[in-house]
């Protein structure tokens, strides 16, 4: 066969097409009549945990509320002002009227819940003042267990928990994660854009490890590293985790 020939075969062939799995994390809000008072109650909220719904994905539910609910028109509106993403909708039907002129996503299906979710609270009584962007990543230290459907965030550096982290839990870090105890939740590092950080932890037990927006879930993890000391770290847009020591 001719070089041409072989050029125009090697054209003809499909090309091979590459697809992973990934895993994503979304948060389900489920709005309450009155509407007025429930979206007070989320500025409060939102005030008391800053960045909490920074590139959080959102599903909204709107089981909890009747199709002539007041203010239900606007409530997406409203939402998005706020910067929340919405990336599904439930609990509710197109053909209520003050959903015509709602955007849908595209339906979703499936999930697994995963428990209530805590917001991590401010200090105080009072809002946080607004304060400009720190000059370096600070390291937030928890001296206790993570328990089921706690979740924390810590976008301006590493996490370091002395304690376990239980089943249900949610860790997310702008830098590393340090876990000296069992992981058994789920560990989310790297957040937006530190494909060099890690999640380390003295027992490995994740249900879910995520560096950079590359996840792993429990299953894909080897046997034999469970509940050993490891470590878990990108490479080639890839999670591995691999033993400690």
């Amino acid at each position: 066969m001719t070089r041409a020939e072989t050029d125009l075969a090697a054209a003809a062939a499909p090309m091979r097409i590459r697809a992973r799995g990934r895993s994503f994390l979304a948060l389900v809000l489920s709005p309450e009549a009155p509407l007025a008072d429930w979206l007070l109650g989320l500025d409060n909220q939102i005030a008391r945990s800053v960045g909490f719904f920074a590139g959080r994905p959102v599903i909204l539910d709107l089981g909890l509320l009747a199709p002539e609910a007041e203010g239900l028109d606007s409530l997406q509106q409203a939402l998005e002002a706020r910067g929340i993403h919405m990336i599904g909708i439930e609990g509710a039907d197109r053909s209520w009227v003050q959903l015509e002129e709602w955007n849908w996503p595209a339906a979703l299906e499936g999930g697994r819940a995963s428990g209530a979710v805590e917001f991590p609270e401010a200090e105080g009584d009072t809002p946080p003042p607004v304060m400009a962007p720190t000059q370096r990543a600070e390291t937030l230290i928890i001296d206790r267990a993570i328990r089921s459907g706690q979740s924390i965030m810590h976008l301006d550096g590493d996490i370091v928990i002395i304690g376990s982290v239980a089943s249900g839990a949610e860790l997310i870090a702008g830098g590393s994660i340090h876990i000296y105890g069992a992981l058994r939740g789920r560990a989310i590092a790297g957040v937006g854009g530190q494909p060099g950080a890690r999640i380390f932890a003295s027992r490995m037990q994740a249900e879910l490890l995520a560096i950079d927006g590359f996840y792993m879930i429990a299953e894909e993890i080897s046997p034999d590293l469970h509940d050993q000391s490891a470590q878990a770290l990108l490479s080639e847009d890839r999670v591995t985790v691999t033993r400690l020591g």
